[in-house]
């Protein structure tokens, strides 16, 4: 390929997205081998250790970026163990197993193939908290390095077979022996991101008959890489086409799961943790973690157990936190991210994948018939242009214009009544709110987002 060159600046035309937990941008204008660099050396200037796992999602730009992540870790004095093209819950579990201080996954997520970022995690193989991550991002502000000499420059290492453990946790967590005798047929669509690999081997393992839809994981996306409906159309013919089972869609790190059931219907991200919950609590009663944003569906099944419900922040880290905090014994996020402790801190698309085949085999209903004894709610989401603090000063007007049965200012301003709820949270990145909110039906839902901006214009 010819290359094409030009005179640039040296800095990113603009600032990458950077959180307590990573940074995510565009690659050339936001997102440069000069920015990873002085990202990852922040991370090491904080770090309490010297050896990082580190792994990609398969984007064509990752294997760039995972050479300037190796190169400045050995540069900062520390060792790296490469995993490769992998999924973000396989890091977290690789960060535990192996011993490691650290762990670095080069991915952005659901964001188009134009982007890419670094998700950081601690050594518990937890994305970092966010008491950590603002170490890391004063230290990134401030330009922190520490740059060894020849003497103590850091370790470079491959690691060989890098899916087996998380397999085995995988495997472990359920009845494997019952869902193989079920030979059920699966339909999986990577969509060429990282959950091909240890999809393929988790799906044989398991005894299914399988396709799989993107099984290369080379990032050149099929569709758009987002597991929401208009982006799965073709996906859910090729199910109901086929006669599948249940259709398991990934996003391209493989941390969240959508669902498509046998008629070729999408269920979507929000089914998956309810459903995976239905599964664990019948088994092991405890304590249940989702988000503030997540389903009330969730609240449901907790109820329908008789086990403690608990809600915490938005964000990954939070519902580790939640759960750690109050010995549950599942947790998620609504985005199509289940978390089982025994396996690892990390949303786990596999771990959906496994427990949902587990409640088929144990309960003898298809997934549509599991969807359809689960109450239906419609959620929508909105914004408007608001700043959190104008968000704060209205919160007497909402009180009183909306007369909540519950009012939390957890994330936000969270208003619940027994059937519906919606939700407020300012942005971190820009002067607007976005509104989430849930009702049985979408006209009742509607009429949440319409009062509450009502109420505070």
């Amino acid at each position: 390929m010819p290359r094409h060159s030009h005179v640039v600046s040296i800095e990113p035309k603009s600032q990458p997205i950077i959180s307590v937990s990573g940074l995510r941008g565009l690659i050339a204008s936001q997102l440069t081998p000069l920015v990873v660099t002085r990202y990852v050396s922040a991370f090491c200037a904080r770090l309490q250790g010297d050896t990082v796992v580190i792994a990609r999602d398969g984007r064509e730009s990752g294997a760039m970026l995972a050479q300037a992540v190796a190169s400045t870790l050995m540069a900062n004095g520390c060792h790296v163990l490469d995993v490769g093209v992998a999924a973000t819950p396989t890091v977290g579990v690789l960060v535990r197993s192996l011993k490691a201080d650290a762990g670095i996954q080069i991915s952005a997520s659901h964001n188009p193939v134009e982007y890419n970022g670094l998700k950081l995690f601690n050594r518990e193989g937890r994305v970092l908290p966010a008491v950590e991550g603002k170490k890391i991002l004063e230290a990134y502000q401030l330009g922190e390095a520490s740059w060894n000499e020849v003497a103590t420059i850091g370790t470079y290492r491959p690691l060989e077979n890098p899916h087996q453990t998380h397999l085995e946790k995988v495997l472990a967590s359920v009845d494997a022996p019952s869902i193989r005798a079920k030979r059920y047929k699966v339909y999986l669509d990577s969509n060429h991101g990282a959950g091909s690999l240890l999809g393929r081997k988790l799906l044989e393992a398991l005894g299914c008959e399988f396709a799989i839809g993107g099984d290369s994981p080379d990032g050149k996306f099929a569709h758009p890489p987002e597991p929401i409906e208009e982006n799965l159309r073709g996906v859910g013919q090729a199910i109901r086409d086929g006669g599948f089972a249940v259709g398991f869609c990934q996003d391209p790190d493989a941390d969240r799961l959508a669902l498509i059931d046998e008629k070729g219907q999408y269920i979507g991200e929000e089914y998956t943790v309810a459903l995976c919950a239905l599964n664990f609590l019948a088994q092991r009663p405890g304590p249940f973690v989702v988000n503030c944003a997540t389903s009330h569906m969730n609240r449901w099944v907790a109820e329908k157990f008789g086990v403690p419900f608990i809600q915490s922040a938005v964000g990954e880290a939070n519902v580790v936190d939640s759960i750690r905090e109050h010995h549950a014994v599942f947790g998620g996020e609504g985005n199509g991210g289940p978390i089982d402790p025994r396996v690892g801190w990390v949303r786990d698309s596999f771990v959906g994948m496994a427990t949902i085949l587990e409640l088929m085999t144990r309960t003898g209903k298809t997934i549509s018939q599991l969807v359809n004894e689960i109450p239906k709610l419609a959620m929508i989401k909105s914004k408007m242009e608001l700043s959190s603090d104008q968000l704060r000063q209205s919160l007497d007007r909402l009180k009183s214009a909306m007369a909540a049965e519950e009012v939390s200012t957890l994330d936000g301003i969270r208003l619940s009544w027994k059937d519906r709820w919606i939700l407020l949270r300012g942005s971190n990145t820009e002067p607007i709110v976005r509104l989430i909110a849930e009702a049985p039906t979408q006209a009742d839902a509607e009429l949440l987002i319409e009062t509450a901006k009502r109420s505070i214009q």
